[in-house]
């Protein structure tokens, strides 16, 4: 997998989780990601700019492009291991890429101790994921399962309270989300699916106070997120 920009790489460099086989970089760099790509053992491939822009997805790279090891999903008991009281994101159906880096970028800076995305109708973790995620990727457990509905079970039989982030439920500032707790947050254009919804153990929701009715996928994951750090405190 081919990640780029000035902080992704830095970032996948800094992970425990990833590894970087190697570096392009623009002729002439000194910085710290040189610096620390060389402490790492990683190859350095110096070139010209024009090199790197052929390399680019998107022609922003920075100066900086990687080759990594594809990234590596975890396992649902190696999220709640990395807490007492764990706080899952579960996502059901993003097919935005973007979304899902903004959703992950959000996540990791909020302390989330990992994600759960579905196989099917989900988009994975790829090169734009990366990119939009900022280098959050490098740093957020992200578990990879067949069926989000079963997956919603295993975190209830290990002391989970699951929570659809959802149309017609509690307002959100009122509901009790302090705890072991997981919040669902739904397709961009049709939200939790009824089945899953079913499955949780209530639905939450959000003032809206503008004639629009809803949000971005990841802009109301993030007011979520945030909602269950205030609570927590």
């Amino acid at each position: 997998m081919k990640i780029e920009g000035r902080n992704c790489v830095y970032e996948a460099l800094t992970s425990d989780t990833l590894t970087v086989n190697s570096i392009m970089v623009a002729k002439g760099d000194d910085s710290k990601i040189v610096r620390l790509a060389r402490q790492k053992g990683v190859k350095l491939t110096f070139v010209e700019k024009s090199v790197l822009d052929k390399e680019s997805i998107d022609g922003k790279h920075q100066g900086y492009i990687a080759d990594v090891i594809d990234f590596e999903y975890c396992d649902i008991d190696d999220i709640l291991a990395q807490s007492d009281e764990p706080f899952v994101v579960i996502l059901d159906n993003i097919n935005d890429p973007h979304n899902f880096g903004s959703i992950i970028r959000v996540c990791e800076c909020a302390g989330v101790d990992g994600i759960i995305i579905g196989r099917m109708r989900q988009v994975a973790v790829n090169d734009t994921v990366v990119k939009t995620s900022a280098g959050a990727f490098a740093h957020m457990k992200i578990a990879r399962v067949t069926n989000i509905n079963n997956a919603i079970k295993q975190l209830q039989q290990k002391g989970v309270w699951v929570y659809a982030l959802d149309m017609d439920g509690e307002e959100i500032t009122q509901a009790n989300l302090k705890g072991a707790v997981a919040l669902v947050v739904g397709s961009e254009g049709f939200g939790v699916s009824q089945l899953t919804r079913k499955c949780c153990d209530g639905v939450v929701s959000m003032k809206l106070k503008g004639k629009v009715n809803s949000l971005n996928a990841s802009v109301a994951c993030g007011v979520a997120v945030y909602e269950v750090v205030r609570q927590r405190g």
